[in-house]
């Protein structure tokens, strides 16, 4: 395990081991969040982060959930702000609680707020981390999962560009500029998956 999240009656301590020597502070931050990501992203960003989902492919729910009848979704959503893409998100959502069921599919809680609603914090477990070049651009992953009862997810996050830890404001709104740029000049440019979302948010 690459989190060890220990405390005490006196102190708290959370350790991250093998994560790449260049990782920086608020890096960190994100890389040790469990389940509040967005909230994160949003105090970074100073504001609201929007939940895009790009696709839902759930296994059939032909009775309600429960360990010997698991309902099983993978999905991919985008984490948006201002228009841009600060976050991919993949994941694969094991649910054996008609409780969690109705709260992520019916009521379409996404996978932190499922968390929040059911007034939990979940078992953090930090899989793997790595970085990697990608047009140019400073890639941050991470991959980990979170367990209560009735309710696991395996998680895949990409942060597109690590210059946004480092520049906040500034690299969001250079990103927006060229969004709104490349939005009005032409329709037929083709724009990095990563960089925005063109379509009107939507929170699920």
């Amino acid at each position: 395990m690459l989190a060890n999240d220990s405390y005490s009656t006196a102190s708290t301590n959370v350790e991250l081991t093998c994560v790449p020597d260049d990782t920086t502070g608020l890096e960190r931050i994100m890389l040790a969040a469990q389940g509040d990501l967005q909230r994160l992203l949003s105090s970074f960003f100073g504001r609201p982060i929007f939940i895009e989902l790009i696709y839902a492919h759930c296994s059939p729910r032909l009775t309600p959930a429960s360990s010997d009848n698991p309902i099983t979704q993978s999905r991919e959503v985008h984490l948006v702000c201002e228009s841009c893409t600060v976050c991919v998100a993949t994941s694969t959502v094991t649910i054996t609680s008609p409780q969690c069921e109705r709260l992520f599919l019916d009521e379409k809680f996404p996978i932190g707020q499922t968390f929040r609603r059911l007034n939990r914090t979940p078992k953090f477990s930090l899989l793997n981390v790595e970085t990697q070049a990608i047009d140019g651009k400073r890639e941050l992953r991470r991959t980990y999962k979170l367990e209560t009862e009735g309710f696991v997810a395996e998680i895949l996050e990409v942060f597109p560009d690590r210059d946004m830890f480092v520049r906040g404001e500034a690299w969001l709104m250079e990103r927006r500029a060229y969004l709104d740029t490349t939005c009005t000049t032409t329709a037929t440019e083709t724009i990095p998956e990563w960089l925005s979302v063109c379509k009107g948010n939507v929170v699920h």
